[in-house]
């Protein structure tokens, strides 16, 4: 082969001649191993891996970086415990969806809380007097523990005074979308207990 027909590819980055591409598609040329490093997030997008055998044939390769370790997202939350009298503040780590450009919400890691079941989940987006929440809230709660009846959430027979026409069972987490659009979360408080209150009042 021709080496001088390799070395007419411009470098992404700066467009300086090179003979290197891209280990894992092989369509993409860069100058150095840092501007391949420097244009990963962008590239990963489009870089579709060729075959091993394919890459054997080739010596003029930079090491494509290892996909990025998706890093976990922390926020505060309610937690209802059945057998404890008042709601304490968790923190409760989320795992991204697609890219943040995507607008897709993170997955809550709340598993561990529901051991009898996996859990269901309600958006509540009206507080007081059917007024709409600006930042929804996402309950999470044990259907199994609700179909049976059993145990009565005690947290939330606290702040419902005992009113309501049907006590709530089972643990129960509470999330706060970060707007109308629910694509995040933001941390979730005591100032969101009124308009849970005034929803396990009305549940029946």
């Amino acid at each position: 082969m021709n080496n001088t027909s390799l070395i007419n590819h411009p470098c992404i980055i700066c467009c300086r001649p090179t003979s290197m591409w891209c280990s894992r598609c092989q369509n993409a040329w860069y100058c150095t191993p840092e501007h391949l490093q420097n244009d990963w997030p962008r590239h990963r997008r489009e870089c579709v891996p060729i075959n091993a055998q394919q890459q054997a044939q080739y010596p003029n390769m930079i090491a494509t970086p290892p996909p990025a370790q998706t890093e976990l997202v922390s926020v505060s939350a309610l937690l209802f415990m059945p057998h404890e009298e008042r709601s304490r503040i968790i923190t409760v780590q989320c795992r991204p969806q697609g890219t943040i450009s995507q607008g897709i919400c993170p997955t809550p890691l709340v598993q561990e809380y529901f051991t009898e079941s996996v859990p269901n989940t309600i958006i509540l987006t009206q507080g007081l007097n059917g007024e709409p929440l600006r930042f929804p809230l996402h309950i999470w709660y044990c259907p199994t523990s609700l179909q049976r009846g059993s145990p009565i959430n005690r947290a939330i027979y606290r702040i419902t005074n005992g009113h309501a026409s049907k006590p709530w069972c089972g643990p129960v987490v509470v999330l706060k979308f970060n707007g109308s659009r629910r694509q995040g979360y933001s941390d979730a408080g005591s100032n969101d207990l009124p308009a849970l209150s005034a929803y396990f009042l009305a549940y029946k």
